[in-house]
């Protein structure tokens, strides 16, 4: 599976007023930016378009399938809120997949983004920013001055065989998650995290992931890895419950969005599940990871 991670440096024009998590406003103007940006035919809903089966704007935000969406916005993790005219700030796209060739798409509708302006609205106008810079790994591959896109040849390629590679052995292991973390387990939002219900989400995602965008799927003994997983137990555990609310433009009503964070312990036999919570590390896990919610890293701690 083709994966992204691009890399975006920006500074306001005008004064901001952003949320404290600002993943939802990044992910609902960026909604609104690519629609400008690709539709041809403004007058007409998306469900009635004639061009509605190829948009990039409805394959990304539209499909109703239950397909993931091929990308995840990581908004700012500072948790500033007010931003002076003339303040830099940056944050993380991430494609999958072939979306990965549609990035100078994704790019036009982050600058036409900053001219509609994001956050609260200060003297009847939102926060406007001008995208700076854009980059891939090491090198640059968009800036302001030159206004030309150079498609990175280095893309990395997640093979499914990395889901199973083999690992140093592995005891006890923490997972710290940076942001909200949702997971279902008997289809009610979980407040705690069994190793299994984690690896559950953890399955799902990759599963969800390389079906859709990539030929190959993991060699993965699924129902084996919960039952296993069931063994782990948790020695420490400081998760909390963050519950924060976001405006949805869809469905016109204000949201609440809760999820954990905070960081917890296991312990047991873990090297199995290192492939998988590298992946997960790398692609977000959960429920709403567009919005950059599920970002977890991890420490092998014996």
């Amino acid at each position: 599976m083709l994966y992204g991670k691009y890399r975006l440096y920006c500074t306001f024009e005008t004064e901001a007023m952003l949320p404290y998590f600002k993943g939802s406003t990044f992910r609902g103007v960026f909604g609104v930016a690519l629609k400008r940006v690709v539709c041809v035919l403004k007058n007409v809903k998306c469900e009635e378009c004639l061009l509605r089966p190829p948009c990039l704007y409805v394959r990304v935000f539209e499909d109703r399938s239950g397909t993931p969406r091929p990308f995840v916005i990581e908004p700012p993790m500072s948790s500033q809120t007010h931003y002076p005219e003339g303040s830099s700030f940056d944050f993380n796209l991430i494609l999958f997949g072939n979306e990965n060739e549609n990035l100078g798409y994704f790019i036009y509708s982050l600058v036409q983004m900053g001219r509609i302006g994001i956050g609260k609205r200060i003297n009847s106008e939102r926060g406007r920013y001008v995208l700076q810079r854009v980059v891939h790994g090491e090198s640059e591959i968009y800036s302001r001055e030159t206004q030309v896109l150079n498609l990175p040849e280095d893309l990395q390629d997640i093979s499914p065989d990395n889901l199973v590679a083999a690992n140093k052995p592995c005891h006890r292991l923490r997972v710290n998650i940076l942001t909200p973390l949702r997971v279902k387990f008997k289809n009610r939002l979980s407040g705690e995290l069994p190793f299994h219900v984690l690896v559950r989400a953890m399955l799902r995602r990759a599963s969800s992931l390389f079906s859709n965008y990539d030929l190959r799927n993991p060699d993965l003994d699924y129902r084996g890895m919960v039952t296993r997983a069931g063994k782990v137990k948790i020695s420490e555990s400081d998760l909390r419950w963050y519950d924060w609310r976001r405006y949805s433009n869809r469905q016109h009503q204000s949201m609440r969005m809760g999820g954990m964070v905070g960081s917890i312990v296991y312990e047991g036999n873990l090297t199995e599940f290192i492939p998988l919570v590298e992946f997960s590390k790398n692609v977000h896990v959960g429920k709403q990871t567009t919005f950059g919610l599920g970002k977890i890293s991890y420490e092998i701690l014996a």
